[in-house]
């Protein structure tokens, strides 16, 4: 079993628990029970993430604006999403993940409630980005990756992998559920539905989210002494703090501008090659599906290689996934394209949280987790409306999947010499 159980001794009664968990939880019956509601959380929160690319079709058609200006609400949630995860991560350090949970659940049912009555594009654009993005979905995503990371010490990789898939396991439950909503009901009581649920739900998780973290120090990365490895020396990757975060950022950017291409725009693109929509979001659910599978792979891999081995792979396996799309747009195809494209794209942003445990301070762990989450998800933004633009600009998609490849090329050429400073560090003999 991949789990080793090590049950907390139980306070005395009528003695109130911790605020801060005691060291020997890590790795016990109570993170194990804390992975799975934090699993939950992740589902609701990043709904909105999703249900807006399935919305993406009959918003544009009702607003009356182009592909490009229709993609705005994604792109601004992410943006937002990207900022609030700062904001967030910072706020979990301080006072915990509790009530930063709880402003996320209030900011989404405010938000889908808001996006649900607008009456054009701008209002619809500013409810996913300052409600959904800045302070709802923000609070499900870095600040539980960090508080996961820090639960976790020897299937760290693993369980932060299953933190991270309930992204993809919220692509792959709600596009279907969004796209009967908006066939039967109409998107603006499907956006109405989804809120209540999701912004009920975590307030209800939440409840068991109360203690903070073991304060345990950082861990030398795989197959490295403490004494060498760059978390001891404040030095990640021979680098300062701020250079190697920056450095970090940028890959982040650099792969996820690649990874929205498909996320973003393939139920337009089934749309626009006559499959119509609902196979698109079909096709958007099981990418994101195979996306959990890779996932939860991925992380077994990053428990024995590290979290820079597993990015580099990860980075390289999504570049020949992109290629694939250029000559297959057959509709068997594209469901066999899709699949592979979420196998083997899933284990990269959830190899940055790894990366950042590894080579960071763990004190600083929500901050900088969102810092270079944040990356990821302007790289998404920036993707999904430069995939729109060029859509407008030429007619087709096929540029805008040549323009993802290349942004994939950057990404795996900055990982690549990460890992070859990272690789010149030496082994522990053992």
């Amino acid at each position: 079993m991949w789990l080793t159980m090590r049950h907390p001794a139980p306070n005395p009664p009528d003695t109130p628990m911790p605020q801060i968990a005691p060291a020997q939880w890590v790795d016990s019956h109570h993170a194990l029970w804390r992975l799975l509601t934090t699993l939950g959380l992740v589902t609701l929160g990043n709904a909105c993430m999703y249900t807006v690319s399935v919305v993406l079709p009959a918003v544009q058609q009702e607003f009356g604006v182009s592909r490009a200006d229709a993609s705005l609400p994604y792109t601004a949630m992410m943006i937002a999403l990207g900022i609030g995860g700062l904001f967030t991560g910072k706020m979990a350090d301080r006072y915990g993940i509790q009530k930063v949970l709880w402003l996320g659940a209030v900011a989404i049912l405010l938000g889908y409630l808001w996006a649900s009555h607008a009456s054009g594009i701008l209002g619809f654009a500013l409810a996913h980005g300052l409600l959904l993005g800045l302070f709802g979905s923000s609070a499900t995503f870095a600040p539980l990756m960090a508080d996961t990371a820090l639960w976790w010490q020897k299937r760290r990789g693993i369980a932060v992998a299953v933190c991270a898939s309930g992204n993809y396991l919220a692509g792959t439950l709600w596009p279907p559920v969004v796209q009967w909503g908006v066939e039967h009901l109409g998107w603006r009581d499907t956006y109405m539905a989804v809120g209540l649920v999701s912004s009920l739900g975590m307030a209800l998780l939440s409840a068991r989210m109360g203690i903070r973290p073991p304060l345990l120090p950082a861990t030398p990365p795989v197959g490295l002494t403490a004494a060498t490895s760059g978390s001891d020396a404040q030095r990640p990757f021979g680098l300062t703090l701020t250079q190697a975060q920056a450095l970090l950022c940028l890959a982040g950017v650099a792969c996820c501008v690649a990874m929205s291409m498909p996320q973003v725009h393939i139920v337009a693109y089934c749309s626009d090659l006559g499959y119509g929509a609902a196979r698109g979001a079909e096709m958007l659910s099981l990418m994101l599906a195979s996306g959990i599978v890779s996932r939860l792979v991925f992380g077994l891999i990053c428990d024995r290689i590290g979290g820079v081995r597993t990015l580099l792979l990860g980075s390289a396996l999504q570049g020949i996934a992109l290629v694939m799309f250029l000559p297959f747009d057959g509709l068997v195809s594209l469901y066999w394209v899709s699949a592979m494209f979420g196998l083997f794209q899933g284990g990269i942003v959830p190899a940055y949280a790894i990366i950042v445990r590894e080579y960071f301070p763990p004190k600083e762990a929500g901050v900088r987790v969102g810092a270079v989450l944040m990356a990821t998800l302007l790289g998404m933004a920036l993707g999904g409306w430069m995939s729109g633009k060029i859509f407008d600009l030429t007619g087709s998609y096929q540029a805008a999947f040549w323009n993802g490849i290349a942004w994939n090329l950057l990404n795996l050429s900055i990982v690549a010499w990460i890992f070859f400073r990272t690789k010149r560090q030496p082994l522990r003999q053992s």
